[in-house]
């Protein structure tokens, strides 16, 4: 029989120690308050107000191309922290928690109830430190419903990533992967419009 270690033995994680780090700047910390109460001016507005999103966006520092669609529900933590390319769109209840950097280039689909997630913690370490680790979509990727992205990866050009899929490592160009962790099914192969 094997004896197994009790929670008793472990010491416990220290949540405080965690959440008293200051993983920002104090500038950063503004920004984010003021994003936050200015927020409803973003989520409240008409469906089809793309440009005044895209405008509000900008203000905070997200590099935004043109005729980009992100819609009102759309969860974006920090806007500087947004780069994307043209004609990209996000989602209904899509959320980009950008604690690092997030680039879209161009023609990514951000599915709605889509995940892009650049932070976590190292979870070996009782004090759980923040990690934020930069993710990047390239051109002509989608990103389908309820699929999540994990911190620091690259999704190559072309690639469709199935809904409710969990995306831990880097995907190549041109796959189409599903499931959780997320596997090759096929390549995708784009039909001419001749």
């Amino acid at each position: 029989m094997i004896k197994r270690k009790t929670l008793k033995t472990y010491k416990p994680i220290d949540v405080n120690s965690c959440r008293s780090k200051k993983n920002y700047t104090y500038r950063e910390y503004l920004l984010r308050f003021i994003w936050n109460l200015l927020n409803p001016f973003f989520s409240l507005s008409p469906r089809k107000c793309f440009f005044w999103r895209n405008f509000m966006l900008r203000v905070f520092g997200a590099k935004i191309g043109k005729n980009v669609h992100i819609y009102p529900s759309v969860k974006i933590f920090i806007p500087w922290n947004l780069s994307i390319g043209d004609y990209s769109s996000i989602g209904d209840w899509a959320i980009i928690y950008n604690l690092a950097e997030v680039v879209l280039e161009n023609s990514v689909t951000i599915s709605h109830k889509a995940h892009i997630c650049t932070g976590t913690h190292i979870y070996e370490d009782k004090d759980l430190p923040l990690v934020k680790k930069k993710i990047i979509i390239h051109d002509f990727a989608w990103i389908c419903t309820e699929a999540f992205v994990s911190p620091g990866c690259n999704i190559g050009e072309g690639s469709v990533i199935g809904a409710c899929s969990v995306v831990l490592n880097d995907i190549p160009e041109w796959e189409v992967v599903g499931g959780n962790p997320a596997r090759f099914i096929k390549k995708r192969k784009m039909q001419n419009d001749n």
